[in-house]
């Protein structure tokens, strides 16, 4: 077929195209990668010099007059399928309902934590998600050496010399605030976590957590009990129960962990605490003599988990709109 036969019959093909739709097959059968006007641009490669020249201007004026026919008649189908619908719209029907977003239940959570803490006098500090092996190890009394670094698996980053990874808790937060931060002060740091191991329905590789710090010259456990309490009972009620049993963490000293029961459930553990380490006040420059405190950290998902009575929680970041919505 030559250029004047090609170009009469995609003519004919386009002003006879009775919808957007028919008119797309047109283009694609004429002009997509493996449409006859198409092939004919890519057969000029063969030609002599001379041929090509005058083929291949004939041939790309066939292809912009198609393009533009084309174009012409898209306009005027969808004019005439827009006249269409109008005349069909019931103006008296009511409109469709537009959704609207909402926050995720760990924000919603985050935040009434956060609100029950800044109501008791506690500062919201942000931390780095990508910590040095110093902050979030060595000066929080957890040396190389120390069995209890293998209570945390890290994600390791590939940098040299100083070796940085993903924090596996907020804590490291505690020294860098008091590096730059003279007692007395009380403070909560919120932030994401990374533990390299396997997922179940209690446990995630990411998750949230709440660091808490107190500072002051005659701080007791005594107060952490209270701060706690009122916490708990801010985020699930004046009826919670609430206990404080013995436990090991190496930047604090006494260790304790801490139950909750509310609602007729069990004991739940709801997080781990105690008073800050001696070294840990070394490490920042205080004198242990001077000062003390008490430090803790809660999982938020966990929160969330108790408070929205949730059985897994995988299905915080799971995307699940089904599930989403409920909050």
């Amino acid at each position: 077929m030559n250029l004047s036969e090609l170009k009469k019959q995609a003519i004919e093909e386009i002003n006879r195209a009775k919808s957007s739709v028919d008119l797309e097959q047109i283009r694609i059968k004429y002009l997509g990668r493996k449409g006859q006007i198409t092939a004919v641009l890519r057969s000029l490669k063969d030609l002599g010099e001379k041929e090509r020249k005058k083929l291949g201007r004939d041939a790309n004026e066939l292809k912009n007059s198609a393009e533009a026919l084309i174009a012409q008649r898209k306009i005027e189908l969808l004019d005439a399928e827009a006249s269409g619908e109008e005349k069909k719209i019931d103006i008296t029907a009511p409109g469709t309902k537009v959704m609207h977003g909402h926050l995720h239940p760990i924000t919603l959570i985050t935040r009434k934590i956060e609100e029950a803490f800044l109501s008791m006098g506690f500062k919201i500090i942000d931390g780095p998600e990508i910590e040095s092996e110093y902050y979030n190890f060595d000066a929080l009394n957890i040396p190389q050496d120390h069995p209890a670094r293998d209570s945390w698996d890290t994600f390791w980053l590939k940098t040299k010399p100083e070796k940085f990874l993903l924090r596996t808790h907020t804590s490291p937060m505690q020294v860098r605030f008091m590096e730059k931060n003279n007692p007395p002060f009380r403070i909560v740091v919120p932030g994401r976590v990374f533990r390299y191991e396997a997922t179940d329905a209690s446990h995630s590789h990411t998750f949230y957590q709440l660091e808490g710090l107190m500072v002051d010259k005659h701080i007791s456990i005594a107060n952490f009990r209270a701060v706690v309490e009122e916490f708990l009972r801010r985020i699930f009620g004046r009826e919670i129960e609430m206990r404080i049993r013995p436990s090991f963490f190496p930047f604090v000293e006494p260790g304790f962990e801490v139950d909750m029961k509310y609602g007729g459930s069990d004991w739940v553990e709801i997080m781990g605490a105690g008073m800050v380490h001696p070294n840990v006040f070394k490490s920042v420059g205080y004198v242990p003599d001077n000062w003390q405190g008490f430090a803790f950290g809660v999982g938020i998902d966990r929160i969330a988990k108790l408070k929205c009575k949730i059985n897994d929680i995988r299905l915080l970041y799971s995307g699940d709109l089904k599930f989403l919505n409920q909050f």
